[in-house]
Formats: C-alpha cells, sequence, structure tokens
C-alpha cells in the first residue's frame, strides 16, 4: 500500500513538472523572500503550538490527562512523524502510541484523538463552505451557481449521513473496517455528550486552520497571486482535504495539484498555484524538522530515552494495526 501511495505521489509531481512551464514555476518560487518564509513558519510553529493545547484539553475530557510537557512531546513526535509516514494519520498513530504509554489508558487517547482529528475535519470543512460561498461573485455566473449548488449538497448530505452512521449498529458494518468505525462512532458519541468541550475544541480547530489559510494567502501574494482572500479560505481547505484521502505519501502531489486547479477558474496560472503549495511543503518539512527536535529534548529532559527517532517513527508505522 505505501508503495502505490509514493507511486501516486510522484506519478502526479512528475506529471505536474512535465506539463506545467518551468519556467513559471520557477519564477513564482524565485519571488518568495526569505523573511516571508521565515515569516510563515513561525506561523506555522505556532498553530501547531496552539494544537498541543487543543488536543490536551480533547484528551482530557476523555480522562486521559497529559502535563503541559507530556502533550508537547507526544504532539511533536506527531507531527515530525508525518516527514516519515506515508499519510498524517501515521503522525497520529505515533502521537496516541506516546501518549497511550504516559497516561496509562491508550484506548482513551485513541478515542481523544480521533475526536481531534473529526473537529479539524469539521473546522476545514466549514472554512471551505464559507469560503466558496464568499468567492462565488469571483467566478463567471455558471460558476457562481455551481458552488453554491455543491455548497448546499454537501450540507445536507452531512446532516443525512452523520445521524445515520451514528445510529447504524456496529455489526453492518464490514468487518475488514469494523474497528476503526467502532473508535469513530465512540469519539463522535463522547463529543455529543460533552458539547462544551466539543465547541471549544472545535473553536480552536478553526483558529489554527484560519491561521494555516491566512499564512498561504501571504505566501500567495509574495509570489505574485492575487485574489480575495475568501478565494483561499476556499482553496487551501478544499486541498488539504483531498491531501486528506489515503491514496498519495501525506498528499504530497495530489495536494499541489488540486490547489493549483481550484484557484485556475479565479484566473491564476496553474503553475503559480502549484508554487505555493510546494513552498508550502517546505514549511511543513522545516516544521516537522523543529518538531523533532523538540521531541528528542522533552524526551530527555523527561528522563526517558528517545533513542533514535526514525527507528521510533518505524515501529509506530508497525503499530497502526492496534
Amino acid at each position: 500500500m505505501t508503495a502505490i501511495k509514493v507511486a501516486v505521489s510522484v506519478g502526479v509531481l512528475v506529471a505536474l513538472l512535465i506539463l506545467l512551464p518551468l519556467g513559471e514555476l520557477w519564477g513564482a518560487v524565485r519571488r518568495l523572500s526569505p523573511f516571508v518564509w521565515l515569516g510563515v513558519l513561525g506561523g506555522f510553529v505556532a498553530g501547531h503550538a496552539t494544537g498541543v493545547a487543543k488536543w490536551r484539553r480533547m484528551l482530557g475530557a476523555g480522562r486521559a490527562r497529559l502535563s503541559t510537557r507530556d502533550a508537547a512531546r507526544c504532539y511533536s513526535a506527531g507531527l515530525f512523524a508525518n516527514l516519515c509516514l506515508p499519510s498524517i494519520v501515521g503522525g497520529d498513530v505515533l502521537r496516541a502510541v506516546l501518549a497511550g504509554r504516559t497516561t496509562g489508558r491508550p484506548e482513551a487517547v485513541v478515542i481523544g484523538s480521533i475526536g481531534d482529528r473529526l473537529c479539524d475535519v469539521l473546522a476545514l470543512a466549514l472554512l471551505a463552505t464559507a469560503g466558496a460561498l464568499l468567492a462565488r461573485t469571483a467566478l463567471p455566473g455558471w460558476g457562481s451557481n455551481l458552488v453554491v449548488v455543491l455548497a448546499v449538497v454537501g450540507l445536507l448530505g452531512a446532516a443525512l449521513f452523520v445521524p445515520q452512521a451514528l445510529k447504524r449498529p456496529l455489526r453492518a458494518w464490514p468487518v475488514r473496517i469494523r474497528r476503526q468505525v467502532g473508535r469513530t462512532l465512540v469519539a463522535l458519541r463522547r463529543l455529543s455528550r460533552a458539547p462544551g468541550v466539543a465547541l471549544s475544541v472545535i473553536a480552536l480547530s478553526l483558529a489554527i486552520q484560519t491561521t494555516f489559510v491566512l499564512l498561504n494567502a501571504w505566501l500567495g501574494r509574495s509570489v505574485g497571486i492575487h485574489v480575495p482572500l475568501a478565494v483561499w479560505f476556499f482553496a487551501w481547505p478544499a486541498a488539504k482535504v483531498a491531501g486528506l484521502m489515503p491514496v498519495s505519501l501525506g498528499g504530497l502531489g495530489v495536494r499541489d495539484a488540486t490547489l493549483g486547479a481550484v484557484l485556475v477558474p479565479f484566473g491564476i496560472p496553474m503553475a503559480s498555484g502549484v508554487a505555493v503549495s510546494l513552498l508550502w511543503q517546505t514549511v511543513l518539512i522545516a516544521g516537522g524538522l523543529i518538531a523533532g527536535a523538540t521531541w528528542v529534548v522533552l524526551s530527555r529532559r523527561s528522563g526517558e530515552i528517545a533513542g533514535s527517532p526514525l527507528a521510533m517513527v518505524r515501529r509506530a508505522e508497525g503499530a497502526r494495526g492496534a
């Protein structure tokens, strides 16, 4: 499966490099100021610092309590693992494994982490829907109407699917995915029983994802993309959601092609959109390396033997099915 994801990412990236004008792509990259890049990296790190508090709050609601230092250590490990594993789910696994060992409540940590991820996906969906509705005036008449129809259909579909999924007996789901579905349903039910926690975590998710949208808009403006801010609130969450699909290596290639394609109807050359996405990828890599260093430092300070980070990541990858 991993080989297939690598092949998809490499194939999409190669296709982009062949089909897009390299001069335009490289020209957009060269226009970025190093100071802007450093500012975006700082914003990325700050966003994930807030993510530590959000995840810790979600785990605390399930009685899997972590100190701030332990939460930062486990979260940093997961963020670093995103660089090495074929999807962000792999990073979630390492984060949950470490937190489960620390709290002694591994199942509670897994359920809480799934709830945290669900809130992130909901935040992305809300931002994409709001952005699409606000940005529709920048499209031709038919495009504007299509956006409204898609938004309404998506909202109605979610409103119908989620309640039905919650009511469906676990034995009715396929055996292969029954455990994952069961944990997800438990997470959803736990969120529904703690509306205060759910709302606060969703609010934090919205704040974090909004920060990332603004950072990408800053990158875009720096390389010559001038579109209404609402367009970014539609385009970037849509590209990130596409990257979450388990078909590529951490979304690489798929996310870049999606962002470029979504920006085309707004008058932006695809090469420019892809360039911004690839620049964001460099921020992700740098942020992941910072997280890895944080993980090692905090592990040593807490008296744990961190060992080789890459070795621990590989062991976590083997624990995915647990």
